[in-house]
């Protein structure tokens, strides 16, 4: 019997060095998408898909990412006087109950794999979930949940995969296909940032998992690989030469690299432009300034 995948993983140790000099003070998972952190956005996609335990693997200097998610009793009392009850609500969403959320820290910054690992005694020999907050994905319903729902009819591993440019294959992991089953994929194997000439595929793996804890195990015998990090892929690539089933999963939405000032302005204005209360200003912003532009050219 397969067991709820009730556990999950958020890597966020890294020092965001792409987003100096904002993140010299201000964890980049505290940066927001228009009111809201790249971090709620995450724990919202976990919480819809039945996470209960929510594991960060944190760093030196992300007490602010801690006390986010803590209560603030004078911020609360002043918005309950003041008869602001959206306000209250929706500061109140962002609390996290106590024992729910645990951090552990990752001393030294030896990739992905060793940051997931370093979770392996809150994981236990149960199912979990990793997600990488940078991967920030619209969807109607959440892509984790989709992944879950998904897993709960197929059980093993499960990584979320995109079509992308073969020429930008080598930012990703990669999946060889062994059978195409549509929303579905069965993995043959896993490449970490081919070459160009060398990728199996298109289909690259972006920010989220569903493992089995015989993962962590495997992690345990790893060591470094590309980039001289200890790759979560290579630990599940074990899975599948050990003939366990590994899956890749084509999601339904659109997943934006908020790891990236690029895409993370991409998401902005998506984002914002989503919202009712925003999309008219912004569109006719957005309107005036490609005219603008136009008439310079």
């Amino acid at each position: 019997m397969k067991r709820k995948v009730t556990k999950a993983v958020f890597p966020v140790a890294g020092l965001g060095t792409r987003f100096l000099p904002a993140t010299k003070s201000i964890p980049k998972e505290i940066m927001t998408l228009v009111d809201r952190p790249l971090i709620q956005y995450a724990i919202d996609e976990a919480r819809a898909a039945g996470i209960k335990e929510f594991i960060f693997v944190t760093s030196r200097g992300k007490g602010a990412l801690e006390d986010y998610f803590d209560h603030a009793p004078e911020l609360e009392n002043s918005l309950r006087k003041k008869g602001k009850t959206e306000l209250l609500a929706t500061l109140k969403s962002t609390n996290m109950d106590s024992g729910a959320i645990a951090y552990i820290r990752q001393h030294k910054a030896l990739g992905l794999g060793h940051a997931v690992w370093c979770a392996r005694r809150l994981i236990g020999n149960e199912p979990f979930a990793v997600i990488l907050p940078d991967d920030v994905i619209a969807a109607e319903k959440p892509c984790l949940q989709q992944m879950v729902e998904a897993y709960n009819e197929t059980g093993g591993c499960m990584v979320a995969a995109m079509e992308v440019p073969p020429e930008k294959a080598s930012s990703y992991g990669v999946l060889d296909v062994k059978e195409d089953m549509g929303s579905m994929v069965s993995v043959r194997g896993m490449v970490e940032k081919p070459s160009v000439e060398s990728a199996p595929s298109n289909l690259a793996v972006i920010g989220r998992y569903i493992l089995t804890p015989q993962v962590l195990k495997n992690l345990n015998q790893i060591k470094q690989g590309a980039g001289g990090e200890i790759q979560l892929t290579d630990a599940i690539a074990q899975e599948i030469e050990a003939d366990r089933d590994v899956y890749g999963y084509r999601f339904r939405g659109q997943r934006f690299d908020c790891g990236s000032k690029a895409g993370y302005l991409q998401a902005t204005v998506a984002f914002g432009l989503a919202r009712d209360e925003l999309r008219d200003e912004l569109a006719s912003y957005l309107d005036e300034m490609k005219a603008s532009r136009k008439a310079a050219q």
